[in-house]
Formats: structure tokens, sequence, C-alpha cells
């Protein structure tokens, strides 16, 4: 059964390539390269032993989304994590986001639409949540207004996707993640974000490496515990194989509703500095790191309810922080040896 990833050289879609291949489907990755290698294709061999397909692709351009899926017409699902990520950049930059991320969409879905059977797995964020008002966050909770670009991207890509099932034959599960950690426990893949790390666990490992002189916290005057942000970070093996779960769902035809959604998280927040010092403690170094002012974007705490996911998809988080950090250490030790 031929499933494609689109983003699928990424740090959440190879992984989730892997789960995939290791449930026996039949892969098909698109990536355009812009913060991924081809590389990693061999990671994701090494681990489950097969190859996916491959394409090089920019699904910016429409002719080529329009190509793909005439030479493609036997997939049975699409998992789309191609989008452009970062908060700080979005903020810096809006229309690289609303083309990467808003337009790739449309144009996939164009080609979905044309079928009489669509399966649609779409990486959403809690972003659209924005500073929910209570914690933790359920599936109920309200989408705010985004505080960034790149989360008003994901709340307007789940409408265009609502819009669009609503008079087609696709169906959808949106799934919310919160703050994806770690590598996958070969050490064959894991994350390598290209120039300065826009997320906090490789900042840590490539300042704990020597690769920056300093982690730099934003903010410690937020109202939590110790001054510092709170995040809910879910090991991305957990997180790869909610993906399989949810596919699982719509080809089986178990879903109740055209488009349905989960929050993807472990149900614990941790500040900032709790996962610095949880770093410090499986290491056994110390980290160098200063805080400096909040930056435009951030909220003071997200973490989920994680609820319905548990109960309705049958999926629960394996994986600690604690181990969550131990791989992405070992991760980039790995990749720095090389």
């Amino acid at each position: 059964m031929k499933i494609v990833v689109t983003g699928g050289l990424g740090f959440i879609g190879s992984h989730t390539v892997v789960e995939l291949q290791n449930d026996g489907f039949e892969v098909v990755v698109i990536d355009n390269l812009s913060n991924s290698t081809e590389e990693v294709i061999n990671g994701i061999v090494a681990i489950t032993g097969k190859k996916p397909l491959f394409e090089k692709l920019d699904l910016r351009e429409k002719a080529a989304v329009q190509d793909f899926f005439k030479r493609h017409d036997d997939v049975k699902g699409v998992i789309h994590f191609a989008a452009s990520k970062a908060v700080g950049e979005s903020v810096g930059n809006p229309l690289l986001y609303y083309e990467n991320n808003i337009n790739t969409l449309v144009y996939i879905l164009q080609e979905l639409e044309k079928k009489k059977v669509a399966n649609f797995i779409f990486s959403s964020s809690c972003t659209v949540y924005g500073q929910a008002e209570t914690m933790p966050i359920n599936e109920n909770s309200a989408v705010q207004t985004a505080m960034s670009p790149y989360g008003n991207t994901k709340q307007i890509g789940e409408e265009i996707i609502t819009d669009v099932a609503k008079v087609t034959a696709i169906n959808a599960i949106l799934l919310r993640y919160f703050n994806p950690i770690g590598a996958h426990p070969s050490t064959e893949i894991g994350e390598l974000p290209t120039g300065i790390p826009q997320n906090l666990v490789p900042f840590i490992t490539q300042t704990a490496i020597g690769l920056r002189k300093e982690l730099m916290v934003y903010g410690d005057d937020y109202p939590t515990s110790d001054g510092t942000c709170i995040r809910d970070y879910i090991h991305v093996v957990d997180l790869a194989k909610a993906h399989v779960v949810a596919l699982q769902r719509l080809l089986n035809k178990n879903n109740l509703e055209k488009v349905e959604i989960f929050n993807l998280g472990t149900g614990v927040g941790s500040t900032v500095l709790e996962v610095i010092h949880a770093f410090e403690k499986i290491s056994g170094q110390k980290l160098a790191y200063k805080i400096v002012d909040r930056r435009e974007g951030d909220i003071t705490s997200a973490y989920a309810n994680t609820d319905k996911a548990n109960s309705i998809l049958g999926w629960k988080t394996k994986l600690t922080l604690e181990q969550g950090m131990e791989s992405a250490w070992k991760w980039e030790q790995k990749v720095r040896a090389v």
C-alpha cells in the first residue's frame, strides 16, 4: 500500500517513514532538501532494511505536484510534513511561510480531491491554541489568534482541509504536535537543523558539543516556577508511531468524522531550565547558557491533555524527557564524530 510522505527526510518525517516501513507500507518520500539531506535515506535503510522511493520535488511548483500524482495514481494516503516551522523566522519573513506552508497544501489537496478515496494526515501544531487560558490543553480548547505567521499557517491549513473535506472524498486527521525531541535509538537518524537551531534541544546539544558558544534562554520572567517557558516535550519516535496509528484509522474507515483532531504530547510540562538540567544529568556535564530577552511570538506555557489520543487512537507515549535528551545527545555526538 503506497503512502506519500512530504518532507519525509526531515526530523519527524524520517522517523515516520521508518515506522511506516516497519509496518509494511510502501513509502514515497517527497522532499526539496531545504532543511534536510539525501543521506537521511541511508539511515532509514540501515534501520528498516528497505529503501523508500525518493523524489526531490519542490511542492511550491504546481506543475511538478500535478505530474507527481499522475505518475503515482495508486497512492492510498498522504502524510504532509513539508513546511517551514521556525516561529522567530516566520515573524521576520511571513511571506516565505505563507507561500511554503499554504500554497503547497492547496496544490496537494487539489490532486487528492480528484480521487474517489483520499486519506490525509496533516502535521499541525499546538501553536494553534496560542496562549491557552487553561492547562493542560485539550482538543476543545479555543483556537486563539495566532502569535506568529507560522502559527497562522497551521490555523489556515486546518481551515482549508476542513472546508475541502466537506465537499470531497478526502478524509483527514489533524495532528497537533507539542514539542518533538530526541532521535532514533539506533542513532541512524535524528534532528539535524541547517544553520542556527530554532528549537531548544538541538541548541543544547550543539552547545554541549562545542559548536555553539552558549545557549540562549529567552526570558526568565515568565509566571512559571523558575521564570522560563513551559513546553511539552514528546519523543520523536512516540510521535512517529502516532502517525501510523492515525493513518490506519483512516485506511480502516474507523474515523467518526471527515476531519478529526488529536493532540500529540506527553501531558507533562517542563520549563526550559528543567530541560537543561535533564540534559546535564544524562550527559554529566554543565551547559553554558545565558538569560536573554524574551523572544517575540513565544507563549508562557503549553502542554497537552492527551486523553483523546489515548482513548480513541489507542496511542500513548512511552519514552521520557530523559530518554529524549539521551538519544539527542548520542545523535549529536555521532554526527560530529564523522
